[in-house]
This record gives C-alpha cells, structure tokens and sequence, in this order.
C-alpha cells in the first residue's frame, strides 16, 4: 500500500449500522477499527473530521425500548443518552493515541444564517488546525423536523463544503454504488467511478436496506451533489473494510469514486450557502429574456426582468428566481425588501425610473450550474 504525500482535509461520514451491534449499543470493537483508521490518517498529516451517527442507534435501549423509537420525543430523549456515550467512546479511544476529539451539534437554523454558518465554519477551521479531530452529528435531542437536515449523508457534504474539504468519505453497509440493486439483481456491478450525476445514475439508487439508519443509497447520492458541485471528491465504501479509509485517500479501496468537475465552475463559499442552505424566503417571477441573460450572459438580475413577486422577504433574503412557467432558475440575495420592490415595480411600469440590478451576479446561483437535492 504506498502512502499518498499531499496532506488532505478529510471528511469521513459514518453509519449507524456501521457503529452500532444488533442489539443496538455503541459496538466498541467497530468503534475501534474506525478509530485505528482516523488515526492512521492523522499519522500521515491530514486533518480529519468525522459526521457520526448512532446517538439514537446507542441510546434507545438505554431508554427502556426494545425496538428503535418512532415518535420524535422517544428518539430525542435517545439521543441525549446516546450522544453522551458515543463522545466517550470516541474520546476515550483518540486519547489513548494522543489525539484530541471535540463534539460539535448543529442544527439546520445554524446554517441558514450566513453570520451563524460562518461561525461554525470558524470554530471548526481552528479545531482542524490545530491537530483536533471535530465528531459533528446533528442536534437530534432539540431539532424538529422541519429544521433537521434529514440525514447524516447531507450533513457530511455540507460541512465538506462549509471547512473546503479536499475529500468526502462516506462509510456505509455498501461495497458502493451498483448499477442495479445488487440484493435482487445477481448481475448488478459496482459503478467504479463517476464523473457526473445522471437520471440513469439516481434511477439505480436504491434504499441501504439498513433497520438503524436514516439514509438509503438516495441520500447518499444527494449528499454526492452537494460535495461535486462544491469541487470535493466523494467515496462511497464499505465500513469495517480493512484500510478503507486509507485506500480511499490513496485511491486505491473497493467502492465508488465521484470525481468533480476541475474547469473552475465549482461553487465558492458563498455560493454553496446560498446553494444549499439558505432556505429562500419569497419568489421573484422573470422574463424568458432575463432568465437567457441570467444563464447565457452571467449577467446579475434587472428590475426590468421581474414580472411578480411572492413573499415577505427583507433586504439581503435569499428568493428564489422563477420563469413565466413555475419552474425554479435559481436562488439569489435580493439588494431590496418585498416592499421597496413592490413600489419600484411599479415606477418601472409607469417608465419613471431607471433600471436597476436587484440580485448581483455574485450573489446568483442558477440551476445550470449546480444540482439541487429535492428537498433542500
């Protein structure tokens, strides 16, 4: 096995199933294999991060429950157990090599707002600097539905992007991404490497099949858009799989490799939050000419493009940009609130006033140049 020399900031994401036993506790054996891995990284000079699930998987029989819990307050209350138990083990195991672990929880509304998303970013650029290794999940004991990221696959892209990752690793109960579902196709193959996410390549996307996880193979390829569009190599193995993470680094492990595009046109910091987590606040309704300059031009957007607007949203919201058909074109921060672009609508009719940029071209994000996951 040779040893890849470019120092790398690594973003490993792991399952539930590939942390917990079937009973549903923290499986200390699995716990360790990953561990030995992340260290092995860390031996070689790359700043790793680990996006952990299993706070609910390791909590719940804790709780008094024989089976995973279905109703909301039953798995938050898992998740304080199980959180608690998964950090421990985490930091028991690191320390004993020399490394230091730090837990960080965040909710979706920590990424909606930009100040918010880039104090996250902040704190979580000092911990990798400085040799710590950050184990992020997902708030579970206070988050509610509509504000939950859904999954831990879309969480692992998003900090990807969020700390400029050089790689994603995603760690499943899966060699990779198949062709067909290999549990009912015997001639299904192993997709080895992607350059591009195709309708033939989310058609095959099926569910991971796994009773203490959230997220089937279709997360797992919404999260893969999430890190190419934002210029991140993504692999997609199987946990426990001896040197996974480390072959992975070195290109060199069994699984799926999604490579992104290197022309330049990947999102930059501010273009993957208002991509992918900004949440829009209202709709702006344009012209097929303004739609044409937006995408052909890389022009910003003009007063004199809008037709209708929707919703309450102030000066600097995120809107979401929309043809005369309903269908989305993309997502801008909007330089005028609601109000002031109503009344300058109207000046605009009457011919009383100049033309103006209301979105910038560096605050547009357009569909052509990224693929949004259903949902975000």
């Amino acid at each position: 096995m040779t040893s890849c020399t470019e120092n790398k900031r690594i973003i490993v994401k792991i399952g539930s199933s590939s942390l917990t036993s079937q009973h549903g506790e923290v499986s200390r054996r699995k716990l360790e294999k990953l561990v030995d891995e992340i260290v092995q990284l860390k031996d070689e000079g790359h700043e790793v991060l680990v996006v952990s699930s299993g706070a609910v998987a390791a909590g719940y029989r804790k709780l008094g429950c024989l089976e995973r819990p279905t109703s909301l307050p039953e798995k938050q209350a898992a998740a304080s157990i199980g959180q608690g138990l998964l950090m421990e083990a985490y930091s028991e195991l690191l320390l004993s090599h020399g490394y230091v672990a730090s837990q960080i929880l965040i909710t979706r509304s920590d990424f909606l707002n930009e100040n918010r998303y880039n104090n996250v970013r902040n704190t979580l650029n000092v911990l990798l600097e400085r040799g710590i290794i950050p184990i992020v999940n997902e708030n579970d004991t206070v988050t509610v539905d509509r504000l939950r990221f859904g999954d831990n696959d879309t969480l692992s892209a998003k900090v990807a992007g969020l700390v400029d990752a050089n790689m994603l690793i995603i760690l499943s109960d899966i060699e990779g991404l198949y062709n067909a579902d290999p549990r009912t196709n015997s001639d299904a193959s192993l997709v080895e490497k992607v350059h591009k996410i195709t309708p033939a390549i989310e058609a095959a996307a099926g569910d991971s099949g796994s009773s203490v996880g959230t997220g089937g193979m279709r997360s797992k390829i919404d999260a893969v858009k999430i890190a190419m569009a934002s210029g991140i190599s993504t692999f997609l193995g199987k946990a426990g799989t001896k040197n996974i993470l480390v072959d992975a680094v070195n290109e060199s492990a069994k699984g799926t490799y999604f490579v992104p595009k290197t022309d330049n046109t990947n999102l930059d910091q501010k273009k993957q939050w208002i991509a992918f987590n900004s949440g829009p606040e209202g709709e702006v309704y344009i012209t097929e000419d303004a739609k044409s300059k937006m995408i052909n031009q890389k022009t910003g957007l003009l007063r004199e493009g809008i037709v209708e607007i929707n919703g309450e949203f102030k000066k600097g919201s995120v809107v979401r940009i929309m043809d005369h058909e309903g269908n989305s074109v993309g997502l801008g921060v909007i330089n005028c609130s609601y109000e002031q672009l109503k009344v300058k609508l109207e000046e605009t009719k009457q011919l009383h006033s100049k033309n103006e940029k209301v979105v910038d071209h560096d605050d547009l994000v357009c569909h052509c140049e990224f693929s949004i996951p259903a949902g975000l």
